[in-house]
């Protein structure tokens, strides 16, 4: 018998929930959805788990492409968290990408399943060339807290913890979390969820480290805004997503321990209860 009630866990969502940053597209992408499964699967043997998440999804194409299939999988929980690629187009409209998350609150809690999501990080607080997208955060964040008042579904509030920007929680493109990264989300959720072994470790700073000088830190800037900010602004541009012909690594509910197509679901180790890497088994 599961303790935390739940046996078929669906996620839905962009390239945070399919993993991106934490592994790779050769050995199979984890991210914090897996770690999630695997979290669950400790703590109620039996689970079962879909990833219907690809990389690039806009808000409204989670509910146009994913929200159908999630809900013939009858979940009795399923996270949903999309939006980061609405905001950083010129046209965003909080309001719209909130009502294409809502629908899809309504849609899976009125089926009866338990919903989790996230906010997100003030990105600006990460890289300089991002502070304009501040006052977009914010208003979807507030957009998200109010549509999962409205249908009881558990937040993650990573935007209030300052541990969320530190570097060491995103990859190089500073797009996507790190190994550690996800990590910290998985437990955030789990936290939310008030799943049996989670607690609020998660929050806690990493240890200090030496903070680069101005012009060292200028020279970051330029990298990454050459090395991934250009590539990015130029497939919009060309009108491309970093998902074109991709589709969901974990289509079906498989068993957590089962491979599922790109995801290594139940062969990394686990995560720790402050959302650190941990040996395998345990908690």
């Amino acid at each position: 018998m599961s303790t935390h009630g739940y046996r078929r866990y669906v996620a839905l969502g962009d390239s945070q929930t399919e993993g991106v940053g934490d592994g790779d597209d050769l050995t199979g992408l984890r991210g914090w959805a897996d770690r999630l499964a695997e979290h669950l699967d400790r703590t109620g043997p039996g689970v079962r788990y879909a990833n219907l998440a690809v990389r690039g999804r806009l808000a409204g194409q989670v509910r146009a492409e994913q929200l159908p299939a999630a809900l013939a999988l009858r979940p009795d929980l399923a996270t949903v968290v999309a939006g980061v690629n609405d905001l950083l187009r010129p046209g965003f409209d909080a309001d719209e990408t909130a009502g294409h998350l809502e629908a899809a609150f309504a849609a899976l809690t009125g089926r009866g399943a338990r919903v989790a999501t996230l906010t997100f990080p003030d990105v600006g607080r990460l890289t300089p060339l991002a502070r304009p997208l501040a006052p977009r955060v914010h208003a979807l964040n507030d957009r998200i807290r109010e549509a999962a008042r409205r249908h009881g579904v558990a937040v993650a509030e990573t935007a209030h913890h300052d541990v969320v920007t530190d570097p060491r929680l995103w990859s190089a493109d500073r797009l996507h979390a790190s190994p550690l990264g996800h990590a910290r989300i998985a437990a955030a959720v789990a936290d939310a969820l008030a799943l049996p072994g989670s607690d609020d470790g998660w929050t806690r700073p990493l240890p200090p480290r030496p903070v680069p000088g101005g012009l060292r830190a200028a020279a970051g800037e330029l990298a990454w805004a050459g090395s991934f900010l250009g590539p990015w602004i130029a497939r919009r541009v060309r009108g491309r997503s970093s998902g074109d012909g991709r589709v969901a690594k974990r289509p079906d509910l498989l068993p957590v321990g089962a491979a599922g197509g790109a995801g290594p679901v139940g062969r990394v180790e686990s995560v720790g209860r402050d959302g650190a890497e941990g040996r395998p088994g345990t908690a």
